[in-house]
């Protein structure tokens, strides 16, 4: 087992051993909803994280696929990782026993817009797959590639409009922000967290970008 993932295996343990013993206990609520991924480190730590990245030029795409990062993976019960994080992220979200949400209303804070229709969602990848990939992700095994692709204990998975989602593709901050301004400093923060807590590189670009959002935190 690599070290990054060895340090994730480690996070989630508790959150596995918790829903493990509900499992036995024959229980298949989810856990409490917190209406938001993990939040991410302040501005003053996600500069610290940035200047310790690995800074080099993006590598290549080839070889990329989205089958190379499983998911979405079964958390609990019949929840699998996009349920959870429609749970996590909505409010007031019913589920119907195979766990798809059936009503509640989600927020997107990329866009400002609240939805009421599960289908109206996306999952995004706040460090998209194949970014992950160009970053790094290459040489991991595929555990630690659904590992990352499913990872509830950092800022990675929150659900947003499913056109800002699809705009966004799988660009990295030189190319792409939220079209809310006011979210661009906690976007970054959330990037650069995932970023450093995965020991994924960053580009010159990319870093340049990031730099100029935390500065005006």
């Amino acid at each position: 087992m690599s070290g990054v993932y060895a340090r994730h295996a480690a996070r989630a343990g508790v959150l596995a051993a918790s829903v493990a013993l509900a499992a036995a206990a024959g229980l298949v609520t989810a856990p409490t909803a917190q209406a938001a991924p993990p939040a991410p480190v302040s501005a003053s730590v996600a500069r610290s994280y940035l200047s310790w990245l690995t800074v080099e030029a993006e590598g290549s795409s080839s070889g990329y696929s989205r089958d190379k990062f499983p998911h979405w993976i079964t958390q609990y019960g019949y929840c699998n990782t996009r349920e959870v994080v429609l749970e996590r992220d909505g409010a007031y979200v019913e589920q119907a026993a195979n766990c798809s949400a059936v009503s509640g209303s989600w927020y997107s804070p990329y866009d400002g817009a609240t939805w009421y229709a599960a289908s109206d969602v996306d999952i995004d990848h706040v460090i998209p797959l194949a970014e992950a990939w160009r970053s790094g992700a290459n040489s991991w095994t595929t555990s630690e590639r659904r590992a990352f692709a499913n990872d509830l204990s950092n800022p990675q998975l929150i659900a947003v409009t499913d056109n800002v989602n699809q705009s966004k593709g799988d660009k990295d901050p030189a190319e792409w922000m939220p079209p809310r301004g006011s979210y661009h400093c906690y976007y970054a923060r959330m990037w650069v967290d995932v970023k450093y807590e995965w020991d994924l590189s960053v580009d010159p670009a990319e870093k340049n970008a990031l730099q100029s959002v935390l500065n005006g935190c």
